[in-house]
């Protein structure tokens, strides 16, 4: 339609890296696209359940912080995940809670306190054509968002407007807890056998550091080298979380931007929520390690999942 404007939120300033994501692009590992999505799915539900939004809609992924965006329509809005201040219009507002936002007014993620990821959702999502079925960007795949890039300035986010949509806030007691140093629990895979008793000791007992070659692809650690028994293995595809030990045997947590096959052996894999809480650590963050049974992990889940679909959030007033 000739004149048609279309309206939403415009980037002044993009932040460090700034991703337009839903929930990830499932299913086509086959040709070799990977999954993307948010790196704290936890965080990235609430960010929709807190604006009645369906769980898949479009939102963006805030790492370290630094966002500045102006609306261009009356919408509501919401930040979860990592403790970056908030602010809409100049004023300070909570995170975890629905807020009501005016054209013009400006909303800023300052840098993070706690947590290197935040979640910011608009009533409806943004309204990004999919790529392979998802919106989610991954830069170096070139897929989703716009550009198959992170955002910068000047970029327009549509959406579209929603005055009257419904807000909620997550009680302080459900939000998670950043500063957590508890360890990080591993499923071992089938692949242990490749590392000897005394190896997979080192590994438990050992302290790791998150170093800076830490980004969405994966996590390096850097502490007590493991070696297996063996240099390499054929191909296979790569899990969400996996833990491979390369050469130099500093183990790699793989996260959601991991290439789809990989032939370094895998000690294990992480458990899925505790591989969205490593990357909510910065690095030089030490972590710790334990063993966690398939059939613990499969019980967690499902309890996680009945205690988090119990929760009722509060709903919130203009």
């Amino acid at each position: 339609m000739s004149g048609f404007k279309v309206l939403g939120f415009k980037v002044l300033q993009p932040g460090l890296m700034t991703l337009i994501t839903d929930l990830g692009r499932f299913g086509h590992h086959r040709i070799g696209l990977t999954t993307g999505g948010p790196l704290d799915p936890f965080a990235f539900r609430w960010a929709n359940r807190l604006l009645g939004n369906d769980e898949n809609a479009t939102a963006l992924e805030v790492s370290i912080g630094g966002l500045v965006i102006e609306a261009q329509v009356d919408t509501w809005v919401v930040f979860t995940g990592g403790e970056m201040p908030l602010k809409i219009g100049g004023e300070e507002v909570e995170r975890w809670t629905a807020h009501p936002v005016k054209a013009g007014q400006r909303i800023e993620a300052g840098f993070s306190k706690n947590g290197a990821r935040g979640y910011l959702a608009v009533s409806g999502g943004f309204e990004i054509a999919p790529m392979f079925d998802s919106s989610a960007t991954v830069q170096r795949e070139k897929l989703g968002g716009l550009n198959g890039q992170k955002l910068q300035s000047g970029d327009l986010l549509p959406c579209k407007a929603a005055a009257n949509a419904d807000g909620f806030t997550l009680a302080q007691k459900y939000r998670p807890d950043y500063a957590s140093k508890a360890p990080l629990r591993v499923i071992l895979g089938y692949q242990q056998d490749a590392f000897s008793a005394v190896q997979k000791q080192i590994f438990f007992t050992s302290t790791y550091r998150i170093s800076d070659r830490a980004d969405r692809m994966g996590y390096r650690m850097e502490g007590p080298a493991i070696s297996p028994s063996i240099n390499g293995i054929l191909s296979e595809g790569i899990c969400l979380g996996a833990i491979q030990v390369p050469a130099d045997g500093q183990p790699i947590v793989l996260l959601n931007d991991r290439q789809t096959i990989g032939g370094y052996p895998k000690i294990g894999s992480l458990f899925s929520p505790d591989t969205a809480r490593l990357a909510q650590m910065l690095p030089g963050t030490e972590v710790t390690f334990e063993p966690f049974t398939q059939a613990e992990a499969h019980n967690q889940l499902l309890l996680q999942k009945r205690y988090n679909d119990n929760i009722e959030p509060i709903k919130v007033t203009a």
